[in-house]
């Protein structure tokens, strides 16, 4: 199924964060889909636990489910994780927030641990 994101929040520091907020059924409520990096303190995690950690509000109980692969194509966003796959339609989210996405996102693959696609 195919979310709508309307705008993204994003952090380039400690934390690398791309975050989609989408719209829920009440005016103003968003649900958020969030991929999280911490690249400073993976050293003390297992191999296996290093990477892109992706939640998504609606499963609340998979907070820990690693990035394997994200795609952009056009106005879509399709991101694989472990468990679950999701396709985010961005066409409404600012330019501006797209570009810095990329940019994040490229940080967060600085050594390769999921597939990175940007058309």
């Amino acid at each position: 199924m195919m979310e709508k994101a309307i705008c993204m929040t994003l952090e380039d520091g400690e934390d690398l964060i791309v975050s989609f907020a989408i719209p829920m059924g009440e005016e103003g409520d968003v649900k958020s889909l969030i991929l999280l990096r911490t690249p400073q303190y993976e050293f003390a995690l297992d191999e296996s636990e290093r990477g892109v950690m992706v939640s998504h509000d609606d499963f609340p109980d998979e907070a820990d489910d690693l990035l394997k692969e994200l795609k952009i194509v056009g106005d879509d966003v399709t991101i694989a994780t472990h468990r679950r796959n999701y396709t985010i339609d961005i066409k409404d989210v600012e330019e501006e927030e797209i570009e810095e996405a990329k940019t994040i996102l490229k940080k967060m693959n600085f050594d390769g641990q999921f597939t990175l696609k940007i058309n």
